[in-house]
């Protein structure tokens, strides 16, 4: 370039240069991009991953059922753990699948009733579900899980009184814990708003007051707000996987809260909580049957897994 302008006239020249001083002052003038800043909400769910350690335990124990040296005690086992691992990434199909078959290689195991009782729930096969309970019950009458579980397909099934005995048998465990006295609440509403805050307090005495849980039981009781619960929610936890899972819990009893008053909220809710992706969580297993309630539909109308 620079060879090229020096054979030009000068008139070429000043024309030349006084084009590209205009340019310069143009850049100058112009102004600069403005620097992105990421911030995050710690109130949006972030989707928990699937563990790579989940899937290579359900590929080994998978190889596992292919050996034919393992007892049938050992096969029920690897089936029901397999279940497990299934249902807690949400295919629930195929969990269900190796409780049953867990179930007709060892009859007597509690846990793998319990998870088919809690799965008939889910879509509304309620005298299945009870047959389940009982059974994983009478095998072990101190399964406090079974009564929470049974309780919840009792509510959801309209016999109230029921589920209120069940719910009490399930806190009476551990009285202590602040998700027991919640869900016996959800069964003493029903009856009585009223007598079911007045319980609710009567238990709050008795709650662990360094779970985190107790916060919930406080905005029931109208001791703080719903901001203050939603801000200990997310300060409590920088690691995602906790954080997740406790928003999947806090998002599913504001939801409840708000499902008589502010129906559309509460949806909204509940499509947080399934947007966690925390499948073993009793919050996150139940959103969705509350969410067909709230739209007037069966609580089979919509598949559960």
């Amino acid at each position: 370039m620079l060879l090229k302008l020096s054979k030009v006239s000068d008139l070429t020249k000043s024309a030349v240069l006084l084009a590209a001083l205009l340019a310069l002052g143009a850049c100058a003038q112009k102004p600069s991009a403005e620097v992105a800043v990421l911030v995050e909400n710690p109130l949006e769910p972030e989707p928990v991953q699937v563990s790579y350690r989940t899937e290579i335990a359900i590929a080994r124990i998978s190889e596992l059922l292919t050996k034919t040296e393992t007892t049938d005690e050992q096969r029920a086992r690897l089936f029901y753990d397999r279940g497990v691992m299934y249902d807690s990434v949400g295919l629930r199909s195929l969990a269900r699948f190796d409780f049953l078959r867990a179930l007709r290689l060892q009859p007597d195991m509690a846990d793998a009733y319990n998870f088919i009782g809690i799965h008939h729930t889910l879509v509304g096969n309620y005298t299945e579900a009870y047959e389940s309970f009982d059974a994983a019950l009478e095998l072990a009458p101190d399964y406090d899980y079974a009564y929470l579980n049974r309780g919840i397909a009792l509510l959801y099934d309209s016999k109230t009184a029921l589920a209120v005995t069940d719910f009490e048998l399930f806190h009476q465990a551990k009285p202590e814990d602040p998700y027991r006295s919640l869900w016996l609440y959800f069964a003493d509403a029903n009856l009585s708003v009223p007598e079911a805050q007045a319980r609710l307090a009567l238990n709050q005495a008795k709650l662990d007051p360094d779970h985190w849980a107790g916060k919930i039981v406080a905005f029931y009781l109208g001791k703080i707000s719903e901001q203050e619960l939603l801000a200990t929610a997310a300060t409590l936890n920088t690691d995602p996987q906790q954080l997740a899972e406790r928003l999947c819990e806090v998002y599913f009893y504001l939801a409840k809260w708000h499902q008589q008053q502010n129906p559309t909220k509460a949806l909204d809710y509940y499509k947080k909580v399934l947007a966690t992706n925390v499948y073993e969580f009793v919050e996150h297993r139940y959103a969705r049957i509350e969410m067909n309630r709230l739209r007037g539909l069966d609580a089979t109308a919509i598949p559960a897994s």
